[in-house]
């Protein structure tokens, strides 16, 4: 594969990368009503002023359309076919397989923190 392929794969797989993590960051943020405080207690951080974490509530329909954008994106750019190919060799760039299995773990992960907020009245 010729550099200019590599370096294209090289430069998707980083946005993709950034994306992804952008996406779930912002879906712990629309989440902090119940997974931010107990992700945080199992780390170690307790304390009363956990409880002003409410004061984010109105951010968190922002945070979702963050966090789902920021995921299509992620997911346009990991799925999307190649553009870049080397006609010499007949190799065209595309993301690895890797990549592509990060960013479904992610979106699960993410699906998990945005629905829990609906399935949490079922537990108490």
């Amino acid at each position: 594969m010729s550099t200019l392929a590599r370096q294209s794969v090289d430069g998707t797989e980083r946005k993709a990368g950034r994306l992804i993590a952008l996406g779930v960051l912002a879906a712990l943020l629309a989440s902090t009503c119940c997974v931010l405080p107990l992700a945080l207690v199992l780390i170690g951080v307790t304390g009363a002023w956990m409880v002003n974490l409410q004061a984010l509530k109105p951010v968190t329909p922002y945070a979702i359309a963050l966090t789902v954008g920021a995921l299509a994106w992620a997911g346009w750019l990991v799925f999307r076919p190649a553009r870049v190919c080397d006609l010499e060799s007949g190799d065209c760039a595309t993301t690895r397989p890797l990549m592509r299995r990060v960013f479904i773990a992610c979106a699960l992960f993410v699906a998990l923190l945005l629905g829990f907020p609906l399935i949490a009245p079922l537990f108490y």
